[in-house]
């Protein structure tokens, strides 16, 4: 039973590896990977249990500049998980140089007085190590942060000494989540946006990113198997076409390699069944934003 919890907030750009990140630390996937920026779409608490210790890693939206009514509620998102923590860490690629988003969140750390980690992903794509070092220096330059951690996400490389790190945040307190949880999404909502992830995997530009998926049917039968509904909406007609795909292929291929993601999430068998409906410009719709889910907590 963990004795100590830590809130941290996971933040930085969209497509630096935020998702990857809280998905290796947490053992599970929890949060959809796409190489698409603005992927994730809320905040998604993933739990870790080490020790004595609960971390409730709050993985969030890139931070961007919002475009419509989703895009607004994901910045304020951004904004809001940067505050009433432990400890952020700011995910950064490493590159010797900082971006605007990079900047917008030190700013946001430095008003909150946060004490903040910056951790370098990626470096499996450094070639010669001692570029890392004008990144170190640069950003070092920017903020004093309290650790600078180099990690790959992707390969697990300095996971350890991450956590070690997180340790120092622990705060004497209640175990927050009960053991064996690996995150706060209703199981409705990982299944949803394990689907969302296919159709950014399969299908190119803006397509994806106009869509949203409802679960209107998931029950459990008395064998375990699990059966599911679920509803694809765009925002175009030809957009429903495209997800189709030709004789249904691309909708079949989606569904599939979704079932098999949720399967092993469920650790049961699932019977998926899968429409596609249009709801035109539902992104820039507060009421249609707010049913798919997208709702400030």
């Amino acid at each position: 039973m963990a004795t100590k919890n830590a809130m941290i907030t996971v933040c930085g750009r969209p497509n630096v590896g935020k998702s990857s990140l809280t998905n290796a630390l947490v053992g599970e996937k929890i949060a959809i990977v796409s190489s698409k920026p603005q992927t994730t779409r809320n905040r998604i608490c993933g739990v870790v249990n080490r020790g004595d210790t609960q971390f409730v890693l709050l993985d969030t939206p890139g931070l961007h500049k919002a475009r419509n009514r989703l895009g607004d509620y994901m910045v304020k998102v951004v904004q809001e998980s940067v505050a009433d923590v432990d400890a952020v860490m700011l995910l950064v690629e490493p590159i010797a140089n900082i971006g605007a988003p990079e900047q917008a969140l030190i700013d946001r750390i430095s008003k909150e007085k946060i004490p903040a980690i910056l951790v370098i992903n990626k470096i499996d794509t450094v070639a010669n190590k001692e570029d890392l070092l004008a990144v170190i220096a640069a950003y070092s330059a920017a903020y004093e942060f309290d650790a600078i951690v180099p990690i790959s996400a992707m390969n697990h490389d300095g996971l350890e000494e991450l956590m070690n790190v997180l340790e120092k945040y622990a705060q004497v307190g209640p175990q927050l989540f009960p053991d064996g949880q690996t995150t706060d999404q209703p199981e409705r909502q990982v299944v949803a946006e394990i689907l969302r992830e296919k159709l950014l995997r399969n299908l190119d530009k803006e397509v994806p990113h106009g869509t949203a998926i409802e679960v209107t049917r998931f029950i459990e039968r008395d064998d375990g198997v699990i059966e599911m509904d679920a509803t694809i909406f765009c925002e175009k007609s030809s957009h429903k076409g495209i997800i189709i795909g030709k004789g249904g292929e691309m909708l079949k291929r989606i569904s599939t390699h979704a079932r098999e993601d949720i399967e092993r999430f469920m650790g049961t068998k699932v019977f998926l069944q899968t429409w596609v409906k249009v709801k035109e410009n539902w992104r820039d719709n507060l009421n249609y934003v707010r049913n798919f889910g997208y709702n400030e907590k």
